[in-house]
């Protein structure tokens, strides 16, 4: 199942709902971009205005700042400079859609451990390739900047798998405490409303969404049931 799609003409964001066949509750997923059209940004928050609840990602505050977390999100944020990629950082504003939100991501703290669990080689490399993701989202075109590579689906791809040989504890690092987080909120919320016929949205990057289908259906049988596109970005 794709959840990012890249083609010629563009880039877009599969909007999903899953559903249970005994329970009138269910979930909307809307994998996200850090960086995308205003328009993308735009039409996800009108249909977030029909969610019960709101399930968000976001690293919460730490003892202090972070320095990883702060290259991560200079690592795309730097987009907003590049006039002719015509993009924007995320800027949903949740508290003003008036529906309850829930944020079960880690900590900068938590995150940073999860990090250093990686062997040095591998992140000294990040550190040496981000210079050069800076310069190229800085001033490269539309074309250089989205490539097939932003492609993502509910099954890894043979790039996805040479990734995790090569770097192994990188996806663990960046997604795994997070991702488990994620799914023992959506557990809780799964026990404790399953039975009231309501949607709960989750906002979260799309790296993360091939864990929340795979984890809902393993832990408590719900499927996809329909899927339509947001474009994120025209090419």
């Amino acid at each position: 199942m794709q959840i990012i799609e890249f083609t010629d003409l563009g880039v877009r964001s599969a909007v999903i709902r899953l559903r249970r066949r005994d329970s009138p509750m269910q979930f909307v997923l809307y994998p996200m971009i850090h960086m995308a059209q205003p328009a993308f940004y735009t039409a996800v928050a009108r249909r977030l205005k029909r969610a019960d609840v709101i399930v968000v990602e976001g690293v919460g505050a730490g003892s202090r700042p972070s320095v990883l977390s702060g290259a991560l999100t200079m690592s795309y944020s730097i987009l907003r400079f590049n006039r002719r990629a015509g993009l924007v950082e995320q800027n949903i504003d949740y508290g003003a859609l008036g529906v309850p939100v829930i944020e079960p991501d880690v900590t900068e703290d938590e995150f940073t451990h999860g990090w250093r669990r990686m062997p040095v080689v591998h992140r000294m490399l990040f550190w040496l390739v981000l210079p050069g993701v800076l310069v190229v989202r800085l001033f490269g075109g539309t074309r250089v900047i989205w490539t097939r590579a932003v492609e993502v689906s509910d099954l890894p791809s043979a790039q996805d798998e040479a990734l995790a040989d090569r770097y192994p504890g990188f996806g663990d690092a960046m997604l795994g405490d997070r991702d488990q987080r994620l799914l023992d909120a959506l557990t809780r919320l799964h026990d404790e409303r399953q039975n009231d016929k309501i949607e709960i949205a989750i906002v979260y990057g799309a790296g993360h969404v091939p864990a929340v289908v795979h984890g809902l259906a393993a832990r408590h049988g719900y499927r996809p049931a329909s899927a339509d596109w947001l474009t994120v970005a025209d090419l």
